[in-house]
């Protein structure tokens, strides 16, 4: 079956129809949407000139679309969360060049989901299977060094290992509702000392007098988008860096998406003083973009975190996923999850050093991920 694929590479969503895509697509993530990623792209902030150059896997049965893969040659490792700095540095070191690379992911978006597209009534494997060789064969064509596919699912990532794709693992923070009926039903879920903790930091928020507004993307409105914006650059002007996504990108969200989309506005004497965006599908929360105009104690936790848990528990949303890293989630109720990635190394030698350093990286992970679980700050069961 699979010979009778075909591989077609484009240079842009917008030369695949949304309708063919969103198919594919079905309810996977709004991150790997049609309208995301074209909003990325018409936006200026995923091209060539940023880095990004899009390459884009559509496969064909006949006349027909069965598969699909998000897909970028990137000539750096910003905005991946995945970090190979390491590896490009032995590349150099090495008179190697590590860089053109191909790349499956959602641009600066650490958010695990299906990452291979496939219709429902074709064998996922096999398909899989067949995108993978093809994919590593326009690596080659390509002179590309390595193909990478960040936050896939784990059983995409095992199949990915079949196929010569080393398998990774790393460590992200998920808050999850349990039936819980109200923040304060959560909170019984804690002991008394952590739960002490929480109600302190939220108390301190209060007053502060900061009160808080939540919008659906039908109401933003392009005030609230500037504001967003302006906060939203802070979080990098301070840093001394400039923002990866211009304004441009999320106010076309708000045009094309905007059933996904939940504002946060946090408000000091009637006036925005910090903000929080987040995309949402059926059952999940996701927590992305966030800035402030001034610091107050504890205004990052509320804004981002304990608006988020309160919206989920209101709309019966099944877990929060609010970002990559973080260790300061856990004694907020956010627990350990692991999240895969995927290698594929072109130079042999290069291949097998990247997957000995991958299998010793195994064993800290799972470490890490077992202390993080006794920090939690739920009550002995």
């Amino acid at each position: 079956m699979a010979a009778s694929l075909e591989f077609r590479f484009h240079p842009r969503i917008a030369d695949i129809p949304s309708g063919t895509w969103n198919a594919l697509v079905d309810n996977a993530s709004p991150f790997l949407k049609h309208e995301f990623l074209l909003a990325l792209e018409s936006s200026g902030s995923v091209s060539a000139r940023t880095g990004w150059q899009p390459h884009h896997l559509l496969v064909l049965r006949g006349h027909k679309a069965v598969a699909a893969l998000p897909l970028y040659i990137k000539d750096h490792s910003y905005g991946e969360y995945v970090f190979d700095w390491s590896w490009a540095d032995a590349y150099r070191q090495n008179g190697r060049r590590y860089y053109p690379k191909l790349l499956s992911a959602i641009p600066f978006t650490p958010s695990y989901a299906t990452r291979l597209l496939i219709a429902p009534d074709e064998d996922f494997a096999v398909v899989a299977k067949a995108m993978s060789m093809a994919v590593i064969e326009e690596a080659k064509r390509l002179s590309m060094s390595s193909w990478h596919v960040l936050f896939p699912t784990k059983a995409e990532s095992e199949l990915l290992a079949t196929q010569g794709a080393h398998q990774r693992i790393a460590t992200q923070f998920h808050w999850f509702n349990r039936a819980y009926t109200s923040f304060e039903h959560y909170l019984e879920s804690f002991n008394s000392r952590k739960r002490k903790n929480l109600r302190k930091e939220r108390r301190a928020v209060q007053e502060a007098d900061i009160q808080f507004e939540r919008y659906s993307g039908e109401q933003i409105s392009e005030s609230m988008w500037k504001v967003f914006y302006q906060f939203y650059q802070n979080t990098y002007h301070v840093r001394g860096q400039q923002a990866y996504l211009s304004l441009s990108f999320f106010t076309t969200l708000g045009e094309t998406l905007p059933e996904h989309l939940l504002l946060v506005l946090a408000l000091h004497e009637g006036q925005p003083i910090a903000a929080a965006l987040s995309l949402r599908d059926e059952n999940k929360l996701y927590g992305r973009y966030w800035g402030c105009q001034q610091e107050y104690q504890f205004l990052h936790f509320e804004t981002c975190y304990y608006q988020g848990i309160e919206f989920c528990i209101e709309n019966a949303l099944q877990s929060f996923d609010s970002g990559a890293q973080g260790e300061h989630k856990i004694q907020r109720g956010f627990e350990p999850i692991t999240t895969y990635s995927n290698h594929w190394i072109a130079d042999p030698q290069f291949d097998v050093a990247i997957a000995n350093y991958l299998e010793e990286e195994r064993d800290y992970i799972h470490q890490y991920r077992d202390q993080a679980s006794t920090m939690l700050p739920f009550k002995a069961p």
